[in-house]
């Protein structure tokens, strides 16, 4: 839930989520309309499917407890390098590299003098973070919650609290006089308004909100409201983009199609 969804938006939903489905067992055997709709607007859904295969497996393949290893965290649907590690530190205690935005800009900070890491992470990146994160257990896990802590209340992105960070003393990138953002032309800002993303998000929005099949009409109706007073060329854009997000909906599982032609959630 907290993968490029911040920290406000998402502890209600989590709460909410877990007073729900508290174990495994619970998410897997829920109806996938249900999970769907309880995410609601945390973004990505598909990672709500994959979340619900992930509690599928962990009940087939480890009778419902959540494994404690890397290599079978990885086996699972959805988990990858940062989820895996995020889960032995901070469930486990566990010692495992845990780099998020937040660590990468503290680690850019404080040992590389930059004032933000490259857009992409890298294998030098990675590599340090390694050979930073204390041996031991217990003083890994605080390390890996010190440090995102850290990136997110203190080394922020836009406005550094220096005067309050505890190794002020030691950053490099404090020592040079904080010279600029040296990968500003590399960065691209994501558009929202008027994507293919934003009207996959409509078209969720609408199926989630249904009791039921929604017509064609109800669809299009939630993504081009002025279809009728908008120039041909631009209406059957829009028409376009929306057959585009229905389709990549109904590839992704997220959204399944009747013989009537009315969409719904998964069932």
């Amino acid at each position: 839930m907290l993968q490029q969804t911040p920290v406000v938006r998402v502890e209600p939903a989590w709460r909410s989520w877990m007073e729900r489905w508290p174990e495994p067992a619970d998410l897997a055997r829920a109806d996938t309309a249900d999970v769907l709709r309880a995410w609601g607007r945390l973004g990505y859904p598909r990672r709500a499917l994959r979340l619900q295969e992930c509690a599928v497996a962990v009940v087939e393949r480890h009778a419902g407890v959540v494994p404690n290893t890397e290599e079978e965290l990885r086996a699972l649907p959805g988990v990858g390098e940062y989820t895996a590690a995020a889960v032995l530190a901070f469930a486990f205690g566990r010692r495992a590299v845990v780099v998020d935005t937040n660590v990468r800009r503290v680690l850019a900070r404080t040992v590389g003098g930059t004032a933000l890491p490259a857009p992409s992470y890298t294998a030098a990146e990675r590599a340090l973070a390694t050979a930073i994160a204390p041996a031991d257990d217990a003083e890994a896990a605080r390390w890996a919650a010190a440090s995102m802590e850290l990136g997110a209340l203190v080394c922020t992105a836009r406005s550094p609290r220096c005067d309050d960070c505890p190794v002020a003393g030691l950053c490099a990138w404090r020592a040079a006089g904080s010279p600029p953002d040296e990968h500003a032309g590399r960065r691209r800002t994501q558009a929202w308004h008027g994507t293919d993303r934003q009207c996959r998000g409509r078209v969720m929005a609408t199926l989630r909100a249904a009791d039921g099949p929604v017509d064609r009409a109800v669809v299009v109706a939630a993504w081009v409201p002025g279809a009728g007073s908008m120039t041909g060329g631009d209406a059957a854009a829009r028409l376009a983009q929306l057959d585009r997000a229905v389709a990549g909906l109904i590839e992704d599982g997220l959204a399944e199609q009747d013989s009537t032609g009315r969409l719904h959630l998964p069932r």
